[in-house]
């Protein structure tokens, strides 16, 4: 199994247990090894007093897909740290992406950065994420071999 496919396969298998995602609307567009994008439209239940998305579900949604690049090597992998820096603010209908760069990984730990953006491609928020793995995998050695 090549190093894309493992990634693949860990998320269908997070997927399946994912219920605040499904519950949410995300759509995985894309994982690969150390990447992951993320997709989420924004509700009518989302938006706040001042008719906008801001805080917790861009929060939620940049979260998401570090969750998923970050455990996309089949190590079980939990957040250590995380900042959000929020840019701007998304509307009702907007479709927002969320796309995951690893950008180092050593040993149990590894850096993640993650840029949301709105249906026009425009940023709205940066999030950068620390991970750390933890025990166990997703798939069994035997089933990874190659990857």
């Amino acid at each position: 199994m090549d190093a894309d496919a493992l990634a693949r396969a860990c998320a269908e298998i997070m997927w399946a247990d994912d219920k605040a995602a499904q519950a949410l609307g995300m759509v995985i567009r894309s994982v690969s090894a150390g990447r992951a994008v993320i997709e989420m439209t924004v509700g009518p239940t989302m938006v706040n007093g001042h008719h906008t998305c801001h805080g917790g579900y861009i929060f939620t949604l940049a979260d998401t897909a570090f969750a998923y690049g970050c455990n996309s090597r089949n190590d079980r992998a939990v957040a250590q740290h995380c900042t959000v820096t929020f840019i701007a603010p998304a509307r009702e209908g907007q479709v927002l992406t969320a796309t995951c760069e690893e950008r180092q990984r050593y040993g149990r730990s590894g850096v993640y950065d993650v840029t949301v953006s709105d249906d026009h491609g425009k940023p709205i928020a940066e999030f950068r994420g620390l991970s750390r793995t933890i025990r166990g995998t997703f798939l069994p050695p035997e089933a990874v071999e190659g990857a």
